[in-house]
Order: structure tokens, then C-alpha cells, then sequence
């Protein structure tokens, strides 16, 4: 049975956010032959419409308008529901992003419908959407349904597999006129101010380091970016870490924090509490490295060490190095 979705795009550094492929393959997958819709808003969205059509999107619906070359809650809520308008699609896919996780309730309590937040799977049974996400801390899976259309849903990064660019593909761009009401307007963004950051992105990495508060000071990271340098991954750390100033808030996985489904995530002196675990728990191995051997990081860990992390760190990065060449 077909069905038609839409895919709210996400653009970053003036492309296509890795997000986005990654929903725009699920959307082909669910889709059964349906029309599968790409969103995409801001000043020159029509740029990365060729792209979207590439990774599958039938058509590209794009809200260009000055009032939203940047993120605005109040600004980007009127272009979503003309948007969702304009595709009548009976399901729609957001990611488990800054701007997913503020719109798609959002969204649903304007459309009097209901959203299921954080799913790390998708399947179609019955003409309704099943959403499948952690609860628990990560310890458990919950499966939800909208009985309500649209049935709108946010999607976790990597976990979904990305769909594959095809340049030949043809699409149907179409141009939305956004008309924004700046009386509606109720925060205005006064000044902006980015964190110096290097390498790879917490949220893109296929590997993540992260270290805990058993490090004992923000002098011993040295060895979590050693170790991430080696790997080519990006620096985590758990929220105990970043309430102490040892690390950017930025870096911060766990509840309150960033959400990584690497396909390997390195637990480095970090117990493994619910808040932390549900940061992680979507990774694909996660590797484990505490002296307590009680810990609870172990309970979801694919390899453990049960050792003082002075004693390990030193000679596995060596042994990283050695293995690749570095």
C-alpha cells in the first residue's frame, strides 16, 4: 500500500544535513511506492532541492524567505504549517534535532494530532506509522502509533540508513510563497556567539571517546583526544564532566545533552548511569573502560575492561596508532 510522506529537510553549512538523507531513505523504505516530499526553509533552500531529489524526494517544497535565514521558533512554525499543507502527507519525519524536537510538538498540537519523539525505528503496518524508541533510560523499547493523521514523528540520527544520491533522478521542485507575520514574532535573536570546535561532529561521528568524572581532573582528556585523534572520532563527555567545567557543554552526551548512535562509542571512566546510557544506547558497540567491575556500563557494553584507565589508555592508543599506520 502506498503512502506519501514528508521529510522536513535540515541544511547545514549551506548543504544537505546528513539527517536528512538518513529520513529520506526511511521515507523511500515506509513510502511503498508512495510520494516521498522534501521540506526545505530559508534564503536559497532551492540550492540543496536538486540534492534532495537525488536521495529520493519526488518533490521539493521550499520556503525561501529572508525572515528565515535563521532558526526562529516563531518564524519557522508558520512556514511548517504551510508547508504541510501544501503536501497533505498522512506521515511526517523530523529529526531528533534542535529544531525537530522544538517544532514536531509543536506542530502536532496546532494539527490537534500526536507526534512520537526519538524513534530509532520505523516500520508501516496497517496504514499506521509505528514508531519504535528507548524508554527507561535505554533499557527498554516502546513501540507508539498516531491514531490521528498527520502522524508525525522525530527520527534519531543513525538510525536509519541514509539513502544513496542519484543524480539522474527527476523531481518536482515547487515554490511556497511564506508570507511571515513578524507580529507574531515573539523572540528575536540579538546576537550569536559559536564555539571554537575541531574535527569531527558529536552528532556525525561514527566514533565517539567519551570520558567521566573517574578521570579525575580535565587534565587526563588529554588522553580521550589522543585516543579520538587516533580513531578519527569525536570527543564526548558525560554530564558530571561538563558540570565541572572540565569540558564544553557541547560535548555532553546523555539525557540533557546530545543523543550519538555511533557505530562505536569508547566509555572511558564513566559509570553508566540512566541519564548517560540514554545519551548512547543507540550505538552499535559500545566499548567500556572502568576500574569498577560492577559498573553498570558494563550491563551495556559488547567488550569490557575492568581496569584503572592510566593503565589501558596509553597502550591501546599505541596500539590504534600502530594498527593504522600513524
Amino acid at each position: 500500500m502506498a503512502h506519501a510522506i514528508l521529510v522536513v529537510g535540515e541544511v547545514a553549512d549551506g548543504a544537505l544535513a546528513p539527517i536528512t538523507a538518513e529520513m529520506l531513505g526511511a521515507a523511500k523504505r515506509l513510502s511503498d511506492g508512495g510520494t516521498v516530499a522534501c521540506a526545505l526553509i530559508g534564503p536559497d533552500a532551492g540550492s540543496n532541492a536538486g540534492d534532495a531529489i537525488a536521495l529520493g524526494a519526488d518533490e521539493a517544497l521550499v520556503a525561501d524567505n529572508p525572515a528565515l535565514a535563521e532558526y526562529n521558533t516563531d518564524a519557522y512554525m508558520q512556514a511548517i504549517l504551510k508547508l504541510t499543507e501544501q503536501a497533505a502527507a498522512p506521515v511526517i519525519l523530523f529529526g531528533q534535532t534542535n529544531i525537530g524536537r522544538d517544532l514536531a510538538p509543536r506542530l502536532a498540537f496546532r494539527l490537534g494530532t500526536g507526534v512520537i519523539m526519538d524513534t530509532v525505528e520505523l516500520a508501516m503496518e496497517g496504514g499506521r506509522l509505528h514508531g519504535t524508541r528507548p524508554c527507561y533510560g535505554g533499557n527498554a523499547r516502546a513501540v507508539h502509533v498516531v491514531q490521528s493523521d498527520p502522524q508525525i514523528v522525530t527520527v534519531r540520527a543513525k538510525s536509519q540508513d541514509p539513502a544513496e544520491a542519484d543524480a539522474s533522478r527527476q523531481g518536482q521542485t515547487t515554490n511556497v510563497d511564506i508570507q511571515i507575520d513578524d507580529s507574531a514574532i515573539r523572540v528575536k535573536v540579538t546576537d550569536r556567539k559559536g564555539a571554537a570546535a575541531e574535527g569531527v561532529r558529536l552528532e556525525d561521528a561514527d566514533i565517539v571517546v567519551s570520558g567521566g568524572r573517574g578521570l579525575g581532573g580535565p587534565e587526563h582528556f588529554d588522553v580521550i583526544e589522543e585516543l579520538a585523534g587516533a580513531l578519527g572520532a569525536a570527543v564526548g563527555a558525560s554530564r558530571a564532566v561538563c558540570d565541572l567545567d572540565w569540558r564544553p557543554v557541547s560535548e555532553q552526551v546523555g539525557l540533557t545533552g546530545k543523543v550519538v548512535s555511533p557505530t562505536l562509542y569508547i566509555a572511558v571512566a564513566i559509570s553508566g548511569a540512566s541519564q548517560h546510557m540514554a545519551g548512547c544506547s543507540g550505538s552499535k558497540n559500545i566499548v567500556a573502560i572502568n576500574k569498577d567491575p560492577d559498573a553498570n556500563i558494563f550491563k551495556a557494553s559488547r567488550f569490557g575492561i575492568a581496569e584503572d584507565f592510566s593503565k589501558v589508555m596509553k597502550p591501546l592508543i599505541e596500539a590504534v596508532k600502530q594498527e593504522r599506520g600513524s
